[in-house]
C-alpha cells in the first residue's frame, strides 16, 4: 500500500489540474481522494441535472402552445422528436470531451452552452413565431442531452471500482430527475398562470450559478487520456449493438415518454396544459429514483434475469395501455404510464449493470487472468457505455415519431403503443436468446471452456 507521504495532495485554488489520482489506493482514498470525489461528483450532478432539464425543455413549452401558435399536434411530435436525436448524436463527442478538455472544464463550458438555447427560446417563444424557427431553436436545446455522457465519463475517473456503482447510479439517477424537476417547475408556472418567459427565466440564472460552481469547486484529472482504439474496438464488439438495442427499450422508453406523455395527455384525453402538468413528472420522478434499485437488484440476482423479465413487465403495462387508449379510460391509462415509467427506470439499472459484465466474460473467454482481464474489461465497457447511451436515446426519437404517425393515422396513441410492446417482445427475446438461453442439450455438447462464458453472461 502506497504511504500516506506519497499520495497527491488535492489541487491549490489557484491549479484545478490533478496530476496524480490513485482512487484504488485505500490510503490515498481514505485520507484525500474520497473528499474531493464527492465534492466533484455533487457540482457533476448539478450540471447534468440541469442538462437533462433544458433538453426536456421543450417537452413542457409545447404544452403552452395553444391554438395561437398554429402548430398541429404532428407538428409537435416533430419538433420534441428532433430534440431528442439531438441530443442523442452530441453524447458521442461529449463522452470524450472530458479527456481534451479536462472533466471541470468541459463541465463549465457545457453548462454554459446551456445558456444559448435558453435564451434562444426566451427570443422566439411567442404566437406568431414560424414552425421553421421553433424547430431550430429546439434543436440547440438537445445539447442538454450530451451531458449526461460527460458527466458519467468524467465521475468514472473519480471514483474507485468498488464505489463506481454506486457513484455513477447516483450522477444518472439526480440527472434523469432534471426531467421531472423541469416540469414540476412547469406546473408552478402554468399554476399561476404565468407565460413560457416566467420558466425560461428561472432555468437561465441557474445555468449561470451552475457554471459558476464548476469553476470554482471542481477539478481536472491530467492523467485521463482518450483512448481512441477503445471506441473503435468497442465499436466493432457484437455485444455493444446488442445492448444497445436493449438500451433503446428501456432509456430510449424513458426519455421518449418524457417527451411525449403530456402531448398525449392533451391531445388524446382533452387535458389542458395545467391538468396534463399534474400528472406528467409521476412517471419521470419515479423512473429516475427507482433506477439505482435496478442496479441492486441486477447485483443481487444478475443483470439480465432482471432485463429479461423486466422487459415482460414491461409488456404487461404496455398491453394495459392499449386497452385504456382504446376504452378512453383516462385513470387506467395513467397509473399504467406511471407504472412503465418506473419499469423503464428499473431496465435502465439492469441493463448498464450487463455491459462490465460481458466484457469482463469475453476476457476470461480469450483466457486473461487477473489484472489483465480487469483491465481489458474495464476499457471495453467503458468505451461501449458512451455509445450504448447514444443509442439508447435515440429510442426517444423512435417514440415520438411513432406517436406523431399513430394521431396522424388513427387519431390517438394506440397504434404506438402497440409498435412498443412488439418491441419490448423482441427485446426480451434478445436477452433470453443471447444472454439466458442454456439448453440441457447444450450443456452437455459444450466444453467447460465454452459453457463458461455462457454462463458469466447469465450472472452478469
Amino acid at each position: 500500500m502506497t504511504a500516506p507521504s506519497t499520495a497527491p495532495a488535492p489541487p491549490s485554488r489557484g491549479s484545478r489540474w490533478i496530476q496524480q489520482w490513485d482512487p484504488e489506493d485505500e490510503t490515498f482514498w481514505k485520507e484525500t481522494g474520497e473528499k474531493v470525489a464527492k465534492r466533484n461528483l455533487l457540482f457533476s450532478v448539478l450540471s447534468e441535472h440541469i442538462g437533462f432539464s433544458i433538453w426536456t425543455l421543450w417537452s413542457v413549452l409545447v404544452l403552452f402552445m395553444g391554438p395561437e401558435y398554429g402548430l398541429t399536434p404532428a407538428d409537435k411530435f416533430m419538433l420534441t422528436s428532433m430534440v431528442t436525436l439531438v441530443g442523442a448524436v452530441v453524447r458521442v463527442p461529449y463522452t470524450f470531451a472530458v479527456a481534451i478538455f479536462g472533466g471541470r472544464n468541459w463541465t463549465i463550458i457545457s453548462a454554459s452552452l446551456l445558456l444559448i438555447p435558453s435564451i434562444a427560446a426566451f427570443a422566439v417563444m411567442k404566437p406568431g413565431t414560424s414552425f421553421n424557427t421553433f424547430l431550430v431553436v429546439g434543436l440547440l436545446a438537445g445539447i442538454g442531452g450530451g451531458n449526461f455522457a460527460s458527466s458519467m465519463t468524467n465521475i468514472n475517473a473519480f471514483f474507485p471500482l468498488k464505489k463506481k456503482g454506486w457513484a455513477l447510479g447516483l450522477n444518472a439517477g439526480g440527472g434523469n430527475i432534471g426531467v421531472a424537476a423541469i416540469q414540476l417547475v412547469a406546473l408552478a408556472v402554468i399554476g399561476a398562470n404565468a407565460g413560457p418567459r416566467v420558466l425560461l427565466g428561472i432555468y437561465i440564472p441557474l445555468i449561470a450559478v451552475a457554471a459558476v460552481l464548476a469553476a470554482l469547486f471542481m477539478d481536472n484529472i491530467a492523467s485521463v487520456k482518450n483512448d481512441t482504439g477503445a471506441a473503435k474496438d468497442a465499436a466493432r464488439d457484437g455485444h455493444t449493438w446488442i445492448m444497445s438495442f436493449l438500451y433503446i427499450g428501456t432509456f430510449g422508453s424513458f426519455i421518449g415518454y418524457s417527451f411525449a406523455f403530456g402531448q398525449v395527455l392533451t391531445n388524446q384525453f382533452g387535458r389542458t396544459p395545467l391538468q396534463a402538468t399534474y400528472l406528467t413528472f409521476i412517471g419521470p420522478l419515479l423512473g429516475s429514483l427507482i433506477r439505482p434499485v435496478g442496479g441492486w437488484l441486477a447485483d443481487k440476482y444478475g443483470g439480465a434475469k432482471i432485463t429479461l423479465w423486466n422487459y415482460v413487465a414491461m409488456g404487461a403495462a404496455t398491453a394495459v395501455l392499449v386497452v385504456a387508449s382504446m376504452q378512453k379510460s383516462l385513470p387506467l391509462f395513467v397509473v399504467a404510464f406511471v407504472v412503465l415509467f418506473s419499469l423503464t427506470g428499473i431496465g435502465n439499472g439492469s441493463t448498464f449493470k450487463m455491459i462490465p459484465g460481458i466484457f469482463q466474460t469475453k476476457a476470461v473467454a480469450k483466457g486473461l487472468e487477473g489484472e489483465e482481464a480487469v483491465l481489458y474489461g474495464r476499457r471495453l465497457s467503458g468505451a461501449s457505455m458512451g455509445l450504448i447511451g447514444a443509442a439508447g436515446a435515440l429510442g426517444g426519437v423512435g417514440i415520438n415519431l411513432a406517436f406523431r404517425q399513430s394521431f396522424l393515422s388513427y387519431g390517438s396513441g394506440t397504434g404506438a403503443f402497440v409498435a412498443f410492446l412488439v418491441y419490448y417482445a423482441v427485446c426480451f427475446a434478445v436477452t433470453w436468446a443471447v444472454y439466458l438461453r442454456r439448453t440441457a442439450a447444450q450443456g452437455q455438447a459444450a466444453t467447460a471452456s465454452e459453457a463458461k462464458p455462457q454462463l458469466s453472461y447469465a450472472e452478469v
